[in-house]
């Protein structure tokens, strides 16, 4: 892993390399950042492998350390990467590496340690991607030849984690057989057959190892029920379910309307869709929260009845784990979220920030930093129709919300009338 000192970089696309003082060195200026390794010559089969993955609507977040540099170069040089690499991290030293799993590791080069590099970078990849896109996370750790001899095995670790599986992938190389360049060309390899893989992509190996240097795979598949247990747990951080009929996913905005829909109803989908006639160009979508803030979790059974009401009515929804519109904000930045009128009276009421008024213009100027914003419906609350324009929303927030004009929308209806009626 090398030693304990300022050699940390992040490889952010369509950009160069900018050295920080926190120790960490991310891409941040407009050059190419495949130029940094496309002096590396490709043979034909990983080019095809290359061009295939950038083909494929996968979008990836990679975290590596101690080894498969030339993978980047690879994946950087074929035209195309812009759409499938959302970010690349190299957290190079201890420190770094600690502070981004949250641990220092048992061991920096193991199985264990890739796959918890492969979930982070998965749940950043939910982050960045472009809504129902399939997104991947990508870990490699490795502990190859380098200036001073190795005591253990020179060996390397892939973990790539989708959705539905994490696929595992390791090797020891024979140590003393090659230099450097040569194990970081076999490890670039091992790392890009994890991607190609993760992409249903079929890629003949081409590395030329010898008999006692065995590559180890397996795969671990998660079910609908797993997938959102691990959700419930805060192990993943959301899970999109797309029902959108021929809809192609493209960079821009979300428009949100996120509640309970027990049940969904029209007055649901009508705002949503007048809410999208103003945010024009904005992806339409709905969103669940699994964790509320004063009520036990949904059951799994509660979420999958609840998702097949936007099943059949073929709209995106997002189930996360974050009740507070803050944390959501976190999750989907760049994103309007529709709420009501009765919303926006506790978003800007102290109450609900340990009644601190600074700490509530501190956690919503967050929000706004995010590139989020509100469009607010009017509601019927306590028998008074309330808007917009009945709250004093403060000077530093105004611009973050916007009123949805009570002539183009207002359906006094609601979840909880409807269940009182059911029988």
């Amino acid at each position: 892993m090398g030693r304990d000192v300022t050699n940390d970089f992040s490889f952010t696309k369509g950009n160069a390399i900018k050295k920080r003082n926190n120790g960490l060195m991310r891409l941040e200026q407009n050059v190419p950042a495949g130029a940094l390794h496309c002096n590396l010559k490709m043979d034909g089969a990983t080019k095809a492998a290359v061009e295939a993955i950038h083909g494929s609507p996968t979008q990836a977040v990679l975290y590596l350390s101690g080894g498969a540099s030339q993978a980047l170069g690879w994946l950087m040089c074929v035209p195309g990467a812009s759409s499938t690499v959302l970010e690349v991290v190299i957290p190079y030293s201890r420190t770094s590496m600690a502070q981004l799993l949250g641990k220092v590791p048992e061991s920096f080069a193991a199985q264990e340690t890739s796959d918890s590099m492969a979930l982070l970078a998965y749940n950043r990849a939910l982050k960045l991607s472009m809504t129902g896109t399939p997104v991947l996370g990508i870990g490699f750790t490795g502990a190859l030849s380098s200036i001073a001899s190795k005591r253990g095995e020179h060996r390397c670790y892939v973990s790539a984690r989708t959705s539905q599986q994490m696929w595992r992938s390791n090797v020891v190389f024979s140590k003393g057989l090659r230099d450097r360049e040569e194990e970081d060309a076999l490890s670039s390899q091992l790392l890009l057959k994890g991607i190609a893989t993760a992409c249903n992509i079929s890629m003949d190996s081409v590395m030329e190892l010898q008999e006692d240097e065995v590559i180890k795979e397996s795969k671990q598949c998660f079910n609908e029920v797993q997938q959102l247990e691990q959700l419930i747990a805060g192990q993943t951080w959301m899970k999109v379910y797309s029902f959108e009929k021929g809809h192609v996913p493209e960079p821009g905005r979300r428009i949100i309307l996120s509640g309970s829909f027990n049940p969904l109803h029209e007055g649901h989908t009508r705002l949503l869709e007048i809410a999208s006639s103003i945010s024009k160009n904005a992806f339409p979508c709905y969103e669940i929260s699994a964790i509320n803030a004063d009520k036990p979790p949904l059951t799994l059974n509660q979420i999958k009845d609840r998702v097949k009401q936007f099943e059949a009515i073929g709209k995106t929804i997002i189930i996360t784990n974050q009740p507070y519109f803050y944390k959501k904000a976190e999750l989907l930045p760049d994103s309007t979220f529709i709420i009501g009128a009765d919303t926006v009276a506790r978003i800007i009421d102290p109450k609900y920030y340990g009644d601190n008024y600074e700490r509530m213009l501190e956690v919503l100027l967050g929000v706004k930093q995010l590139g989020c914003n509100f469009l607010v419906a009017g509601r019927n609350v306590g028998g008074i129709f309330k808007v917009l324009a009945d709250f004093d929303i403060p000077m530093q927030l105004v611009d973050m919300f916007a009123p949805i004009p009570e002539a183009l929308f207002r359906m006094d209806i609601s979840s909880t009338e409807i269940r009182e009626k059911l029988p």
